[in-house]
Order: structure tokens, then sequence, then C-alpha cells
């Protein structure tokens, strides 16, 4: 089976299984985009309001703001697959809580699993701190925060998965915070370094 039927698998698990408030309240699946044969796959948090609507990841003003970062380095969608922790929208873009993050995760999982990327692109804390707790959600509060851990990579081995971590701030992050514009450039220069190592 290909990759792309995995994850369609995947995506249609969910709309099965996957009955919880965060469904009730959204309108769309927000599963994945990109290349599912990609070596780089990008994790974020949780769908904003453009993603609900479209049903489609990062396709707001953080969306726009990835894929100039992506375009800096010579990646294209074409070249990466990208997906979130939570695959419907919260209200109000609020934080995921711990319950919705246990409950979304282990399609993510499933996601990275098919996918076999070899280096996974952490989007902001929540992505970070899952990835890093090697995929355990109680885990997660052991964890530093993304202003300490990004820019550097760890290798990980998880659940037969190997795959090189790569910390970054979320792209919404400098719509709040311009001055993080420089980091979080200087940072994508890293992901074509681990690319080339690979």
């Amino acid at each position: 089976m290909s990759k792309a039927e995995l994850l369609e698998q995947i995506r249609k698990k969910i709309l099965v299984e996957l009955n919880d408030h965060l469904r009730e309240s959204a309108q769309n699946l927000v599963f994945g985009k990109g290349n599912p044969n990609a070596r780089i796959m990008f994790i974020g948090e949780a769908p904003g309001e453009q993603e609900d609507v479209q049903g489609v990841p990062f396709v707001g003003r953080a969306g726009r703001e990835l894929d100039k970062l992506m375009r800096s380095i010579g990646l294209t969608l074409d070249d990466a697959y990208v997906a979130n922790i939570l695959k419907y929208r919260p209200p109000n873009n609020r934080d995921p809580t711990n319950d919705e993050i246990k409950a979304h995760t282990p399609y993510l999982v499933d996601q990275i699993k098919a996918i076999q990327p070899k280096v996974v692109i952490t989007l902001g804390n929540f992505s970070t701190k899952f990835v890093l707790a090697d995929f355990i959600t109680d885990r997660m509060k052991t964890i530093g925060g993304i202003s300490f851990l990004h820019g550097k990579s760890v290798q990980k081995s998880i659940n037969g998965l190997q795959f090189k971590v790569y910390p970054l701030y979320h792209p919404a992050a400098i719509l709040y915070k311009p001055g993080l514009r420089q980091e979080l450039e200087k940072d994508f220069l890293g992901i074509k370094l681990l690319l080339d190592q690979q």
C-alpha cells in the first residue's frame, strides 16, 4: 500500500473514531497536506480559523509565513508533509488541553509512521514537547520550552521510527513578536543542513 493510501485510511479512521467536543464545534477535519513521500515533516499545534474553513493545515497567515520560510531555503510543499497535533480547531484558537492532545495524537503518530520522515520539524511548544516526550502525553510537562529548544536537532528512535527532531518557533509567533523573525529565519537555515546530512 502506498503512503498516500495509508494516509487516506488514517483520515477515514479519524472521521469514524474521533468524536470529541472539538469536532462538534469545528467545521472541518484538518488532516494534513503535502508530499506523503517527503523526507521532512512539519508538525504544528492546531488548526486556526482559515484552516477550519478550508479543511487544510497552514493556509492562514501563519501558513503564508511557513511557505515564505520554506521558499527561503529552497523548499516547497512538494518537499514536505504538514500536519498538526489537533485535527480539529479549538474554539477561539485556545491552547489544546491535555485530554485533547491525548485523543488526537494517536492519529498524528499514525501519520508519522505512514510518512516515515527523516526529519521532523516541530513548530511551537506543544508539538515539540509531544515529540521530544517520545509521543507520551503525560511526559510533555517534563520537556523545556521552545525558547530553550529551538534550533537544536535531536536524534530520536520511537516505536521503531528513526528521525531527527528539529524544534522551531511556530510561524504564528512572528506575527505577534516580529523580533523573532530573524531567529526563525536563522533556524530555518539549519533545516537545509539537516537534509544535506540525510
